[in-house]
């Protein structure tokens, strides 16, 4: 089985790599906070291990974790994560064997294995979501710094100020540009909504709108300027992205990878590819599956 925590969403699923045979998903609601959630998963986890007999549970949450201490380092949009003992929570509802990891560390696994970065190594992945995440897969397997230290590339800054990535490329960020820059189409589009204004991007993109083009722009040239490091630090095959943003498609997939180029070192120019997920809203759950399965077999 595989659990996602996100900062809008919950899901559990059953199944296998490569096949999800049950799912069960509900909206997150922030003002709940950890407890919320954790009454969610409290309702159905315990009912799908016994129906499906499950072996072994795989998490990717949302933010830092100590997978070896098997807690919650912090979430970043949930109150009442840090410090919680959450291997411990799950094997006493599942009784299971359970492993823990960052939901950006199980996209990139899950597109490794089975989608867009399969047969590619090193793999990158990026999520662009409710904030910016990262994880990376060589050989197959996912890298891990010291605890708790991931591929954290939301939080690399962008200037001495502590401006970082998140602050401009996560959904939440580009809702507020679109808010605050939106002409024409753009503007038309989203009326008086406050949310979610960023999914009107690749329509407004299509009717050659002007504000939506340059916000584009901007955004890829920023999450690209951040890209160059990984480029330049790990030399991917793959760059894969992924989250509600990487919705707006093709455009934005092209952008970023044109942007890159003038930031690396020109020995690295179209050495790595950039890509669109191929498993969408089932990258962190495949990984979960595929962590899941392996820790079964061993």
């Amino acid at each position: 089985m595989g659990i996602e925590i996100g900062g809008t969403k919950l899901q559990l699923v059953a199944g296998r790599p490569g096949a999800i045979e049950d799912r069960k998903r509900f909206s997150v609601d922030v003002k709940r906070g950890a407890a919320g959630i954790r009454e969610q998963i409290e309702t159905v986890l315990p009912g799908l291990v016994k129906e499906w007999n499950a072996q072994a549970v795989a998490l990717g949450f949302g933010g830092p974790v100590d997978r070896r201490g098997g807690r919650i380092a912090r979430s970043h949009q949930i109150e009442g994560w840090s410090g919680f003992e959450i291997r411990e929570w799950l094997a006493k509802l599942s009784r299971t064997e359970i492993v823990v990891d960052n939901d950006a560390n199980m996209a990139a696994l899950g597109e490794a294995t089975l989608g867009a970065g399969k047969g590619r190594n090193p793999v990158y992945y990026v999520t662009l979501g409710s904030g910016v995440g990262g994880g990376m897969v060589v050989n197959g397997r996912i890298y891990h710094g010291a605890a708790p230290g991931e591929a954290e590339i939301g939080h690399l800054r962008l200037d001495r100020d502590g401006t970082i990535v998140e602050q401009r490329c996560s959904g939440w960020a580009v809702d507020r540009t679109i808010r605050e820059r939106a002409t024409g189409a753009l503007r038309k589009m989203i009326g008086d909504e406050i949310g979610g204004e960023a999914r009107h991007l690749a329509a407004a993109l299509k009717s050659n709108d002007e504000s939506a083009r340059e916000i584009l722009e901007e955004t890829t040239e920023t999450l690209a300027f951040a890209l160059s490091h990984v480029v330049h630090l790990f030399h991917p095959e793959i760059v894969v992205i992924g989250g509600g943003l990487s919705l707006v498609g093709e455009p934005l997939r092209a952008a970023v990878e044109r942007a890159l180029g003038p930031f690396t070192m020109e020995v690295f120019h179209g050495t790595t590819h950039v890509q669109l997920a191929e498993l969408g809203e089932d990258s962190v759950p495949m990984g979960c599956l595929v962590a899941a399965s392996r820790d079964a077999e061993s």
